[in-house]
């Protein structure tokens, strides 16, 4: 086997076992780390945790003792080279007599990318860098967002027929896509730390925006309703939604402005839910807004699930950083069936929306396109379709 392959297999086993912290570590990023001695791992590690510490700490504590010579150190993400709460990597992978060490993707932070590099080695250590680099920075889409200023991230996932179609002109919608599709977007839910999703699809789908995970838990993120007018709670006619009334209802919060009415607010919050109220001339929540006090709320990554009203309009908005695309074998060939995004009107291709750094998955007969938002230089809009949420 050749060295480029025997790194690629060893750093695979540290990216899988970066993914045992899915979602467990923001706003840190998800790291794995092993240690290969004589062509074997003989230490393993990855952060679990904000605040517990690094991948490459966790390996060199379970190897319990000094690396033999020629030991090499695989790790997905660039070892820190600053003194945070866990002390700089760098530092502990010197002192630990690591000769050679295996880097997957470059830290993010333009403040630091590559200094790891250059203080291993000024040390004397063998840098080898880029090791299933693209794989790697996939683990860590949110972390890498807000690296590079983005603030928090807002994402989106839309399910479609092969005409791009959400449902048939009856509104019926369950399901175009199927099992496996649906299993994955569960996994992202389990990813991200927030999930949101507007009023009409609260009060027409009365979803629990919760995720099952792989051992069949339920995990519940903080679940945000867009609901400027608060009608969630006006229109529901003595039925609150699940959102409002279960277990995890301490962990929803209701995005909305002052137009929906100071009572209804009150009333969501003696049910023991969260309200935010942005100060807004319309009655629409403003995106900016919800980003920068997700922000300061210390949220960092937010996972929108419909309805297509309230995506489109953070595509208007020029505020979707991310879309997951899931596309079923289907069509409907149908007019009048429920188009996904709306609101645009561009007068050639090239002032389209489009994804960059383009990934792409196969589930079961689905198969999903997710990717980066690029916006073109001018959006143009088509205010005849905008509505009210």
């Amino acid at each position: 086997m050749s060295d480029l392959n025997q790194d690629e297999v060893f750093m695979r086993r540290a990216i899988a076992l970066a993914r045992q912290a899915w979602g467990r570590t923001h706003p840190n990023p998800l790291v794995g780390a092993v240690i290969v001695e004589n062509g074997e791992i003989v230490a393993e590690g990855f952060h679990a945790q904000d605040g517990g510490p690094h991948a490459e700490r966790v390996a060199l504590a379970a190897l319990g003792r000094a690396p033999k010579a020629g030991a090499a150190l695989y790790v997905t993400l660039e070892p820190c080279s600053t003194h945070g709460r866990t002390g700089a990597c760098c530092d502990a992978i010197r002192a630990a007599g690591v000769q050679r060490v295996v880097i997957g993707a470059t830290d993010p932070n333009p403040a630091h990318a590559g200094r790891g590099f250059a203080v291993l080695r000024e040390a004397g250590v063998e840098v080898v860098t880029g090791v299933l680099a693209a794989e790697c920075t996939d683990l860590n889409l949110i972390f890498n967002h807000g690296m590079t200023g983005g603030g928090a991230m807002l994402a989106a996932k839309v399910a479609v027929t092969l005409d791009g179609k959400i449902a048939c002109r009856t509104g019926e919608s369950k399901w175009i896509t199927g099992e496996a599709a649906r299993a994955d977007v569960h996994a992202w839910r389990r990813y991200f730390p927030g999930i949101a999703a507007g009023a009409m699809t609260i009060l027409k789908d009365n979803p629990r925006l919760t995720a099952r995970t792989a051992d069949g838990e339920t995990w519940c993120p903080l679940r945000f309703v867009f609901d400027g007018l608060l009608r969630t709670v006006s229109d529901a006619h003595g039925h609150l939604p699940h959102v409002y009334t279960d277990e995890f209802r301490e962990r929803t919060v209701v995005v909305t402005t002052s137009h929906g009415g100071m009572g209804y607010v009150r009333k969501l919050r003696d049910l023991g839910v969260q309200v935010w109220v942005m100060e807004t001339p319309t009655q629409r929540v403003n995106f900016a807004d919800f980003r920068r006090r997700c922000g300061e709320e210390k949220v960092a990554g937010v996972y929108f699930e419909g309805g297509s009203q309230l995506i489109s309009e953070l595509v208007r908005a020029r505020q979707l950083d991310y879309l997951f695309a899931y596309r079923a074998p289907v069509l409907f060939a149908d007019d009048k069936a429920k188009t996904m995004f709306t609101g645009l009107r561009p007068e050639k291709v090239e002032q389209a929306v489009r994804l960059t750094d383009v990934r792409h998955g196969i589930f079961g007969d689905d198969t999903l396109m997710r990717g980066r938002v690029a916006y073109p230089e001018k959006l143009l809009l088509d205010e005849t379709v905008f509505s009210l949420r």
